[in-house]
This record gives structure tokens, C-alpha cells and sequence, in this order.
């Protein structure tokens, strides 16, 4: 099973040759905190969701950062998905977002 790692930044976009599954790793390594939130409706149809914080969907992350900073990735810690579903997968850092702080996973077969 191959490993990828990746900062959380716009620049975050990485295509992997998938073998049964690959993992990324979300590594924060700036001074502020970040989250990885999947976009519900920009990842293939059989995949399962992701979010920092283990939500089960992208509602569901966004409700928990709004009451409580929910999925929140501190300086010097890390998130990793493994992907097992070849696509596309575009994700967002919800506090970043308004400027434009989003990524993308590509997985090939």
C-alpha cells in the first residue's frame, strides 16, 4: 500500500496510481489550525466520505466547526484518508475557504 503525504495548502493537489488503496496524510505544519473537509458532492459516487474529525458528511463537518471548531488540525498535526475508490476528490479548509484554500486527491487505477 503506497504512502503520500501533502500539506494542507491550495498547492495540496497530488495524483496517486492507486494499488487496493492509497493513503494521504494531511500534515499541518503552519502556525494556525485547518481542517479537511471533503466536498460531498465532488468525490466519486462509491467513495466513502472524509473529513478531518471523522463526520460523516460535509454538513455535518461544516455544523461542527460553526458550534465548536469541529475537524480542527492543530500546528504539528496531522489527518490521513485512505482512498480506496479511483477519482476525483476535492476537499476545503472550511475556515480557509473564502480564500480559496481548497485541494484535490486524484486517484488513478
Amino acid at each position: 500500500e503506497p504512502d503520500a503525504e501533502t500539506a494542507l495548502a491550495t498547492e495540496a493537489n497530488v495524483s496517486l496510481d492507486a494499488g487496493a488503496s492509497t493513503t494521504v496524510t494531511f500534515e499541518n505544519d503552519g502556525s494556525i489550525g485547518h481542517t479537511v473537509t471533503a466536498y460531498e458532492n465532488a468525490i466519486p459516487d462509491d467513495a466513502v466520505y472524509f473529513a478531518s474529525g471523522g463526520f460523516a458528511s460535509e454538513s455535518e463537518a461544516r455544523d461542527a466547526w460553526q458550534d465548536r471548531l469541529g475537524g480542527k488540525i492543530d500546528s504539528g498535526e496531522s489527518y490521513s484518508h485512505t482512498f480506496e475508490v479511483p477519482g476525483r476528490y476535492d476537499y476545503v479548509c472550511l475556515p480557509h475557504e473564502p480564500g480559496g484554500m481548497i485541494g484535490s486527491v486524484i486517484v488513478e487505477e
